[in-house]
């Protein structure tokens, strides 16, 4: 298909025939394109054919095959502003109208003019060309299917040519549920699922044409601006936006050859709309984003399908007809290379750290790229994953609340409004940080064939994630407070904890605000603010502590720090467990018993955090190792050489990177020992836990009321599962050994967090000199 130009006369003086197919929607228009038409090729060398059905029809009947048909279309270019801008309401006016060629509105919009209307013609192809694509796409050379086809390739081709205009953030589908239905593909795999469930191909097909119109997104670019015209209030005034763009550029680029599946932590409902704003300034294309249908209530739904949400069902059942329709709308999305966005852990995180994967979702994804021809685009996507970090959450309370058992709030209308008015103070930064992107193909060669294959690609994502994000100043401070032991600090108590923290984390941008004491005392306010820290400005100077029974949102802000001290609060502990082995050892066997003790750490917390593979993080814990003790190969290879190392440590983050975690084992591990028989009822098993950490935490056993988590002891209970422990033949004995070395682990925590306070004693003095 070329582009195309002013006929010339042929040799034999002949001239090829041309049928303009115009998508003229006004008496204006259609004199633009008559113009046009005139002046590409010349006074009646083509004939223009309106996009009508019929009369299309009757005009490839007496055309022959070497007849080209050029595709054409009236754009009126959007006033200039700013990508990052709002939407007025005249912008949507001009842009709905000018879209729709409403004539009788032209004069009374601003800045319209028909000279400002451009002719843009899409690829133009022959009819032969047009009948051979028809017969292997649609199964049909001519007929009202091949008229239909036509069509369809006229608009796409179309679009095309008006983002060349308009830029790429206003490429959208068309014709979605149209061109899957009638592709001739889909209707062979739709035999073979009519066969299993005793239909008729028509029927499942009929039945997937409604599956599609229930979750697939109808994108227009009046839709796209009116939408964020309207949800601009949920996110624009709480945050600035903090982006790390140097690789958007690059991204973008390979976004125009591959289909880009955007893969972003998910802490806040604003995080697809924060996103959105982020890609829509650089000039993306609009995401398909894939979202729960308990979000698809009205004005939220109507609007946000047509602005690219996706409402997908929260649960498929055993509806095999959906489960087709989702796979054939993704392959249609990929072959056509739109990006995808969807949220890998599932839902909002409720403690700060990332959730576990689910695989749902990438297995559609990776089925259906299986699906497509190897040629095309979209049978190896780019996986991106993406770090969304907010320095202030107005909804991180409710969050920490169903972390206790609270339930989940209905989302509807009324929540909607309390959102928005929520969200219209500010509160710090939004920080968007992209990930190096993962081919699918290559993630999946590298899995491996089996039934882990997706749960490595997945984890592969979280890491990519982990390693995108940033710190942020709130994490910081929250790290420090919650290591106080419920004291109050005076500012440079706070500066004096922050600041091995500070140097842990290296030269991370976004928390050099830290540096200074306007900074510092800064952070600090913006969590007075939101009700998580308190200030006492009774003495002499301020003090912050942790307000009363805020200790879950502390640590919802601290947990986002966590992966960046991962490795080194892995290796404190390798090193007190070669301390308590007290014995000497051969040659460089430290190493070797560090890395032993580590690997078991690993396979206890495997569930709680994203390790790196065994590989690459034997290579962190060396490199952490280095930065901790330069020139350790030079320590006795003994017990006492473990503890020559662990001295030279400025600051023991172990204990308030590793502890909550650990100790919410406890309690899960505890209740499962003294329970008999097989785990059947894991509803009432939580509530057992959450009341044994009440207690334990009331008797002070527990480091933090941040341990009373149901998410965590959800995460507990999975790696009690993966060690076999709750079915009926589970080993009494088993479940006790597990109980027994999850209390070693917690009280070698504990010797750990006496130490970092004795570290920390000229800070802590009760008498506030330091």
């Amino acid at each position: 298909m070329v582009q195309p130009v002013r006929e010339e006369a042929r040799r034999d003086g002949s001239s090829p025939s041309t049928i303009v197919l115009s998508g003229a929607r006004s008496r204006a228009e259609r004199e633009l394109v008559r113009r046009w038409a005139a002046s590409t090729y010349g006074d009646d060398a083509a004939r223009i054919v309106a996009d009508d059905a019929r009369e299309l029809s009757g005009a490839l009947e007496g055309a022959g095959p070497d007849t080209a048909v050029v595709p054409v279309r009236v754009v009126w270019p959007p006033a200039e502003r700013s990508s990052a801008d709002a939407p007025s309401a005249a912008d949507l006016l001009s842009l709905s109208a000018r879209r729709r060629g409403l004539r009788h509105l032209h004069a009374r919009l601003r800045g319209w003019s028909a000279e400002k209307a451009r002719v843009v013609a899409g690829e133009a192809a022959t009819l032969a060309e047009l009948r051979r694509d028809g017969d292997r796409e649609v199964g049909t050379a001519d007929g009202t299917g091949f008229v239909a086809f036509v069509r369809r390739r006229a608009t796409l081709a179309c679009d095309r040519a008006e983002r060349r205009l308009t830029g790429d953030r206003y490429k959208v589908p068309r014709l979605m549920a149209e061109q899957i239905v009638a592709s001739a593909a889909v209707r062979r795999r739709a035999g073979a699922v009519a066969d299993e469930l005793g239909l008729s191909t028509d029927e499942v097909l009929a039945h997937t044409a409604r599956c599609l119109e229930e979750m697939a997104a109808v994108q227009s670019p009046p839709a796209i601006e009116a939408f964020r015209s309207v949800m601009s209030p949920l996110h624009r005034r709480a945050w600035d936006l903090d982006v790390d763009d140097a690789g958007l550029e690059a991204l973008r680029e390979e976004g125009r050859r591959r289909p880009l599946v955007f893969l972003p932590s998910h802490r806040s409902y604003a995080d697809p709309l924060v996103l959105a704003e982020v890609l829509h300034a650089h000039d993306f294309p609009r995401n398909h984003v894939l979202g729960g249908n308990n979000l698809a209530f009205w004005p939220l739904g109507a609007l946000g399908r047509r602005a690219g949400i996706v409402f997908i069902r929260r649960s498929f059942g055993d509806d095999t007809i959906y489960k087709f329709a989702v796979r054939e709308y993704f392959g249609h999305l990929l072959d056509k290379r739109f990006n995808l966005e969807w949220y890998i852990e599932g839902g909002r995180t409720r403690t700060g750290k990332l959730r576990p994967p689910r695989y749902g979702l990438l297995r559609y994804l990776v089925d259906a790229a299986d699906q497509l021809d190897e040629a095309s685009a979209g049978a190896d996507p780019l996986l991106v994953p993406v770090s969304i970090n907010y320095d202030q959450l107005h909804e991180v309370g409710a969050l920490a609340a169903e972390q206790g058992g609270t339930g989940k709030k209905a989302e509807g209308l009324a929540w909607l409004a309390g959102y928005m008015r929520d969200q219209q103070r500010r509160i710090g930064s939004a920080r968007i940080r992209f990930g190096e992107p993962i081919g699918l193909r290559d993630a999946l060669a590298e899995a491996g064939e089996g039934p882990s294959q997706l749960e490595k690609v997945a984890f592969r994502v979280a890491v990519g994630i982990n390693r995108a994000a940033p710190a942020t100043p709130t994490g910081v401070v929250t790290f420090a407070l919650l290591g106080a032991c419920g004291r109050a600090l005076t500012l440079d108590q706070v500066r004096a904890v922050v600041a091995p923290v500070r140097g842990l984390l290296g030269d991370e941008p976004a928390i050099g605000t830290l540096d200074t004491d306007e900074g510092l005392v800064d952070t600090l306010c913006r969590l007075v603010s939101v009700g998580v820290v308190e200030c006492f400005e009774g003495g002499p100077e301020p003090v912050w502590s942790i307000g009363p029974d805020r200790h879950h949102v502390a640590a919802f802000y601290r947990n986002g720090l966590l992966h960046h001290l991962l490795t080194r609060a892995v290796l404190e502990m390798a090193l007190f467990a070669v301390v308590d082995g007290g014995r000497e050892l051969a040659g460089d066997r430290v190493l070797e018993a560090c890395w032993e003790a580590a690997l078991a750490l690993r396979d206890l917390l495997k569930y709680e955090f994203f390790f790196s593979r065994k590989r690459d993080f034997r290579d962190e814990l060396l490199a952490e190792l280095d930065r901790l003790a330069p020139g350790y190969r030079s320590a006795p290879a003994s017990a006492r050489g473990a503890a020559e190392l662990l001295s030279r440590a400025e600051l023991l983050v172990a204990p308030r990177t590793l502890l909550p975690f650990v100790e919410a084992q406890w309690v899960v591990a505890t209740v499962l020992a003294a329970h008999e028989g097989a785990l059947d009822d894991r509803a009432s098993f939580l509530d057992a836990c959450t009341g044994l950490g009440r207690q334990w935490w009331r008797q002070q056993l527990l480091h933090g009321a941040d341990v009373v988590s149901r998410e965590l002891f959800t995460s507990a209970l999975r790696a009690a599962e993966n060690r076999a422990l709750l079915g009926a033949d589970a080993d009494p004995a088993a479940r006790a050994a597990w109980r027994d070395e999850v209390a070693a682990v917690r009280n070698r925590l504990r010797r750990a967090g006496e130490r970092e306070q004795a570290l920390r004693a000229e800070v802590f003095d009760d008498d506030g000199r330091h």
